[in-house]
């Protein structure tokens, strides 16, 4: 079986819409005028995302991308309201973060098992009619429809938890370094870019102590300006605490390994400076390799006093267990990761919206606004009472007055929300 690795997603959800209303009049026998009776809807379902670690890619949402929540259940008579629906839960993998498609806010950043966020609410239910009585109507036939649920397209991004990233240049010997250590059974062959999606492994130290390790594919210069695949490597090394940056010392590619250091320091340094200020420890690879001992001497006298410098064979698994050991010591000294959200320079700062708008479009007068459209969604266009409560509503809000400074006439169209109808005095 080949798992295919997706990192990234867009899909829909809509929360429920809420139940109607109930339109009911009392009918026992020996209360001749009982009055209205009718129950209100059940709210809609929300549509909740969970974080789960269980998991490790989105491709589910690959091949389903509309998510709906239940409606709630409409009211019925004798003043029986109506059940809620249920919420819809949908798991997708610890450290995925949430925008909405169309604004690009950041909505949610799960990054903890079982983490949770509503990312779209259902809608209330309608009220039935017995909410509408009054001295002079005492027998009201109108009712609420439900109310729709919130809708939206959302981008998904993982970006993958993982204790350690191991970084370096293609071929260095990463992903034959994480099989080794770990359970993970990468592909390695001898050719660039063998690796080209990050892997996952466990590495267990002793009885109760292990850390997760992620083999990030092979960067190269301009990674950071997304040469190659730049950017889609990148982003996972941010959550990282501790990178372990992996050298072939054997010079092997024919490349320097002192100056590889350099390289794939100055990509994450342009890419997030916060990054390249993790902490690190070298991997000298290869060192059974010929040549190999003295790229080794030359990389301890560069980076020697700064970095810890471990000389291991991936291949032999020789030098792999004092690294393992100093790897786990290290990350014990260490706090959690906070997410690091590169585009957002702060919090999200919400302007007060007016009440509504009104604007003329191509010979339409249009009325937006959250509070108009939701009592448009929730009127019974069937229905006289209902039709006449939604008018007065109209009046009330000042969107008459606004219509008529807008320089509406008779039979003009006006559209609020879906509906549309013809304006008169």
């Amino acid at each position: 079986m080949i798992l295919i690795f997706f990192d990234k997603a867009k899909i829909f959800v809509k929360g429920g819409d809420g139940g109607n209303g109930c339109i009911a009049m009392r009918r026992e026998k020996y209360v001749p005028e009982g009055g209205p009776w009718g129950g209100d809807g059940g709210r809609g379902g929300n549509v909740v995302f969970r974080a789960d670690e269980g998991l490790r890619t989105l491709v589910d949402f690959r091949y389903k991308r509309h998510y709906k929540a239940e409606r709630g259940r409409h009211g019925e008579g004798k003043n029986m309201h109506g059940a809620s629906g249920e919420d819809l839960v949908v798991r997708l993998p610890a450290g995925t973060l949430i925008r909405d498609a169309d604004t690009g806010e950041l909505l949610a950043d799960l990054v903890a098992h079982d983490q949770e966020a509503v990312v779209a609410r259902g809608g209330r239910g309608g009220r039935g009619n017995a909410h509408f009585a009054t001295a002079n109507r005492k027998a009201p036939k109108l009712a609420e429809k439900g109310a729709p649920g919130e809708e939206r397209w959302l981008e998904l991004e993982l970006k993958l938890l993982a204790d350690v990233g191991l970084i370096g240049f293609p071929n260095a010997g990463k992903s034959t370094l994480i099989s080794k250590v770990s359970a993970a059974k990468p592909k390695i062959a001898n050719y660039h870019f063998t690796t080209i999606t990050p892997n996952l492994g466990v590495v267990r130290v002793e009885e109760g102590r292990s850390f997760v390790m992620a083999d990030i594919p092979g960067l190269i210069e301009g990674a950071h300006a997304g040469a190659g695949l730049g950017h889609e490597f990148l982003r996972h090394v941010e959550r990282t605490r501790l990178l372990v940056h992996v050298l072939d010392v054997s010079g092997s590619e024919g490349r320097d390994p002192v100056e590889d250091f350099l390289a794939t320091n100055r990509e994450l340094i342009l890419y997030n400076p916060v990054i390249g200020a993790k902490p690190q420890v070298i991997v000298a690879n290869k060192i059974d390799l010929p040549g190999a001992a003295e790229n080794l001497r030359r990389v301890k006298e560069a980076y020697g006093e700064e970095y810890e410098v471990f000389p291991v064979s991936a291949v032999t698994g020789s030098g792999l267990e004092p690294l393992v050991y100093r790897v786990a010591a290290l990350l014990a000294g260490l706090p959690p990761e906070t997410p690091v959200l590169l585009e957002d320079a702060g919090p999200v700062v919400h302007q007060a919206e007016p009440r509504f708008t009104v604007f003329r479009q191509e010979g339409i007068f249009y009325v937006k606004g959250k509070e108009i459209e939701r009592h448009v969604a929730m009127t019974d266009m069937d229905n006289e009472e209902a039709v006449e409560r939604l008018q007065w509503i109209i009046k009330r809000m000042g969107i008459e007055d606004d219509l008529k400074a807008a320089g509406i006439k008779e039979g003009d169209t006006v559209k609020i929300g879906n509906f549309e109808f013809e304006y008169a005095e």
